[in-house]
This record gives C-alpha cells, structure tokens and sequence, in this order.
C-alpha cells in the first residue's frame, strides 16, 4: 500500500455539505489500513471532541492518530466589512492543520472570531486575524474555491505566486503547501499545472487532497440530496449547486497513488504534513467554577449559611429528617467540589428574581436537591414528592451533573449578560445542541427534494411507527411495509403508494381521532406546487392562511380553484387541536 493520509476531510458538521458521519470516516480509514486522518469542516470544529474520542480505539480496535483542521472562510477584505449581498460575496477558503498545542488554541480562536466577528452569511476571517493566530498551523491552499487556486484560474498567476510566498512566510518553509485535487473537474487539470508550475518556480512543496464529501462512492446521490436541502433547490433543477462527479469520496492509498502518479511526490508529501501534526489534547478532568464569597467565610461555610436559611423559610417548623437530609447533602456537595457551582447558580437566579425575570419551577434531576430547593433554584419539595437527590448527585455518577433552569425568553438575555459580566467573558461560554433530523422529516425533505407528490410523501411519511425519537433506520426494521416501499428507491421502478380518503397509505387503517396527539399538524396540499412549497408542504388543517400580493396576480382565481378542498379540509379537521380550532 502506496503511504498516504487524507488531510481535507469533511463531516456532517460541514452542515448539509458533508455526509458522512464522523465514525463512518473513521473506520473507513482503518478499513484501508490507514493510521491517520485529518478533519477540516467547513468553517468550524464543531466535531473536534467527537473526532478525538473515535479516533482512540479500544479492545481490538487499533488508535488513528487525529489531525485536528478547519477549513476557514477568508473574507475578500476586512472581517468586519458586511456588505454586498451572499451572491456578490466570494469567500476563499484556506485549510488549516494544528500542529501542536499552540496551533490548536490558534484554530479556536479562528473559528470563534470567524462567528462572533466576522460572520457574513460565512464565519470569515481575515489576514488581521491569520497575523495575530497563525502560530502552530500548517496552512494548505484548499479547493476551487481557495485563494491561490482561484487567482490562477482567472490567470492572475503573480498575484497567485505573491500571496502563495506571504503564506510561506507567515507559516514558515514546512508550513505551507500547494494542494493539489483531481475529481475530474477540466478546471482542476488547469489549476494544478499552474500549482506544479508555481511549486516549482518558489519550491514551495505540493500535496494531494481528495477534498472527502462522503465516505462511499455510492454515497454521491445522498450527498447531492443533502446539499439540494441545504440550498432549498429540487434535484431536477438545472442551475444549482452541485459536485459534477462522484469522486469526492474517501479514496484508497492506492487510487490518489493512481490519481497523481505524474507527481508521486505530492501523496508521498501528505506523511510529511501528518508528521508536522503532533497534536496531544489532554482529557482534564471537570474545572470547577470559584464564586467569591464575603470576608470571613469559605465558600462551603457561606453555602451552608444560605441553605440552612433558607430551609427555614421554607419549612415552618423543619423536621429533623429536613435537616437531616440537608446536611448529608451539603457533606456531598462539599466532597465531590460543587459548592461553587451550587453557589454561582444561586446567584443568578437570585439576580433574576429580584429584576422580576420568570424563572421556571426546576426540571430534570436538580428537583431532587433539598439544597437547590433551601436556596430557591428549584421550587420543587423533594421530600414531598420523594425525589432522590443521588440522581442528580452522587460519587458515583460518571457525567457532572447540571441544573436544567428557563428563563422567560424575553428577558433570558439579561441574565446572561449579568453573568458574563460579573464572571469575565473569558470564563462564560455558550453550548450549541445540534439537532437531528428523525424519520419523519427526513423522508418528507427528501420526497421535497426529489420532487415527489406532496400526497405520496405524506402517506410514506405516516407509514412510520409513531415514535417522536425513531430514526430511519430502525423505522425501516419496524414497519414491513415501510421496508417494502423504500427497497427499490434508486434501483429500479418503485411502487407506487397509493392514498386513500384518509390521507393514509392504502392498506393501513385511518387514524382514529383518539389516536392522533394534541400537537399533530397534518398538512394537506392544495395542488398547487409554488403554494404547497410556500405553505411548508400543504395547509394545516383548521388554519387560517392569509394571502397578500399585488393586483392581478391571481389571489382570486386561486382561492376559487382551491375553495372546495379548502372547505373540506377546515370542515373534516385531523387533530385535536384543530377540531378547538375551529370551533
């Protein structure tokens, strides 16, 4: 097997671009034999921890050395200029590697500036930015669309030379290399004789780059129906998006081998870059936060303090098994080193109170703390209730427990700018949760995008277990039926599926009005493809939609070609909710 190590790989946090799951792209590479592999999502590191933990191995499974990248957005000027509109705006990429310690604290603070300072429809950053972060990165020219790439395509090959040497300059003589890809685009063969061109005019190493989309070749039509999603176009559309070949996959050593056997030096040198990359990012354990108590007192002294209190204001008289129960409490909380936390929650919902903020009763295993109740973080007797406080905490939980608290969302600001300014806003940070798309919605978007009757995708839709959690896959092994529509998508003509009166499948029963949950919204199409797409796929039945436009345009003859439907939906409505509607 020829020595080579992908180093611009792309996953499913590259949002609805990449397909491929982290793990998938892991064990692909040991599939291969492979020993190392890079991750440079589009313009972010959101996957970064969850690269590291897959890349560790285990029993039988041997480790991948990870390569932790980004692929960033260069802005065409400062950062901090917005103008122009997204199809006015060009964005040049950059992939950047962390070599050590130093490079990766360099490429957080890249992708975090590229949202909080530079985001223009892109996270973006700028050469004000790589000045200041560019220590221990190696920088490679990227795609089509990177700086360097772009300039020789247009046949501005100075310009091309002159910012590829400021590089080289700024990372220093190992830590720029010319990239070099061929997935059969005519413009890639044009680039790379001028990349080989400039590797040699500046010596200047090349490196080769399969610029990973997907994990499989056969991942390609997935790929594609992701992107289609992610733009809000249909497949059939012509003027789109679009990966012309299916060659952004995960290929073999031996296929970039064949691929660039004019300039073996180049896959060879993609080693010689992994070398470079020594990255060892420590597995600390939990930090705890310190909260500044008032002169005189230790922080478990003025916890104590304020829950014994405050167990008086809530229980008159308190029962000894109260107090029991809150100084076994404190004597854990004290051992496992949360008085901080405990305190600095406090705090903030103390703050909040006082500014008349809603705060919400408390919710998940905090509701079991009699400490959180003394203190008003919660207001939910645990003992009342016989709430059990080691759900929330105890020595042996493995994950650091955590208040789950709401706030109303109109003032929920207020609170977080209280606490970034009496905290520091270097020890305050926000946590994103990634939501994932469940069977339902996935075949729904998908049937948009493949340009399905909205009646039929509906009806396959409704073939799915009524499971809010269930996903595709286990959806498939559930319902035979199911399985049975969805075997020959992609191979061959697939059976139809019919809809009934019902809005169901044909076969399956109607959904008894028992049977349908308070929240459903069924949406019905109206025949009218512009509209339904408009409208999110159909009307809800029992809604009122209001239409506006300027004269002439149709309102009228619309909704006098669609009023007997219309009716019929409002008059036969499918939920609960609808029924209270209209009523």
């Amino acid at each position: 097997m020829v020595p080579f190590v992908h180093l611009h790989c792309h996953s499913d946090y590259s949002l609805l671009d990449g397909a491929s799951s982290i793990e998938s792209l892991v064990a692909r590479t040991r599939e291969l034999g492979m020993d190392r592999l890079a991750l440079t999502d589009h313009g972010n590191m959101f996957g970064a921890m969850r690269f590291l933990k897959a890349c560790r191995g285990g029993e039988g499974v041997p480790p991948v050395k990870p390569i932790i990248g980004c692929e960033v957005y260069l802005a065409p000027g400062s950062r901090h200029e917005k103008a122009g509109g997204e199809k006015s705006v060009r964005h040049r990429h950059l992939v950047l590697l962390a070599r050590n310690a130093e490079g990766y604290r360099n490429l957080m603070a890249l992708s975090s500036l590229g949202y909080t300072e530079g985001f223009y429809y892109k996270p973006r950053i700028d050469d004000e930015l790589l000045e200041r972060y560019h220590g221990g990165l190696v920088g490679l020219t990227a795609c089509l669309g990177g700086e360097v790439p772009a300039l020789l395509l247009e046949g501005r090959a100075d310009e091309a030379r002159a910012r590829a040497l400021r590089y080289r300059d700024l990372f220093g003589p190992d830590g720029f290399w010319l990239e070099l890809q061929d997935h059969g685009i005519p413009e890639q063969k044009t680039v790379n004789r001028g990349l080989v061109e400039l590797s040699r005019a500046t010596g200047i190493p090349l490196v080769a780059t399969n610029d990973v989309h997907y994990t499989r070749r056969e991942d390609a039509r997935a790929q594609d129906i992701l992107i289609c999603i992610g733009t809000g176009k249909k497949v059939s559309e012509g003027r789109r998006m679009k990966f012309e070949f299916p060659e952004f996959y995960f290929k073999s050593p031996d296929e970039m081998a064949r691929i660039f056997a004019e300039v073996p030096e180049a896959v060879a040198n993609t080693v010689r870059v992994a070398d470079l990359c020594d990255l060892e990012v420590p597995q600390p354990g939990p930090e705890f936060p310190v909260y500044e108590v008032p002169p005189g007192r230790t922080p478990e002294q003025y916890l104590a303090e304020l829950a014994r209190r405050g167990l008086e204001e809530r229980f008159s008289p308190v029962a000894p098994e109260a107090r029991r129960r809150l100084d076994y409490e404190l004597s854990v909380i004290t051992a496992m080193g949360f008085t901080g936390y405990f305190l600095i929650v406090w705090d903030f919902i103390h703050f909040a109170k006082e500014q008349g903020i809603p705060v919400g009763p408390g919710r998940g295993s905090g509701a079991g703390s009699l400490v959180a109740y003394a203190l008003r973080i919660t207001d939910i007797d645990p003992l009342r209730y016989g709430l059990l406080f080691e759900r929330f905490l105890n020595p042996e939980r493995v994950s650091m427990p955590d208040f789950d608290i709401d706030f109303g969302h109109r003032r929920r600001d207020e609170v977080i700018a209280y606490v970034t300014q009496k905290y520091g806003v270097d020890r305050v940070g926000q946590v994103i949760t990634f939501g994932t798309l469940k069977a339902k919605a996935v075949i729904r978007d998908v049937a948009r995008v493949l340009d399905f009757p909205y009646d039929e995708a509906d009806a396959i839709a409704k073939l799915v277990p009524e499971d809010p959690k269930i996903a595709l896959a286990e959806a498939l092994k559930e319902s035979p039926r199911l399985e049975e529509v969805a075997r020959p998508i992609g191979t061959g003509p697939r059976p139809g599926v019919r809809v009934g009166p019902t809005g169901a499948a044909e076969g399956e029963r109607a959904a008894l009005l028992a049977d349908i949950r308070p929240d459903e919204r069924t949406r019905v199409g109206t025949g009218i493809g512009e509209l339904d797409r408009v409208l999110g796929g159909g009307l809800v039945s029992g809604s009122l939609v209001l239409v506006s436009g300027e004269p002439g345009i149709g309102k009228s003859t619309m909704s006098g070609s669609e009023s007997v439907s219309i009716r019929a939906t409002v008059a036969m409505p499918r939920s609960r909710a609808a029924m209270n509607h209209c009523a």
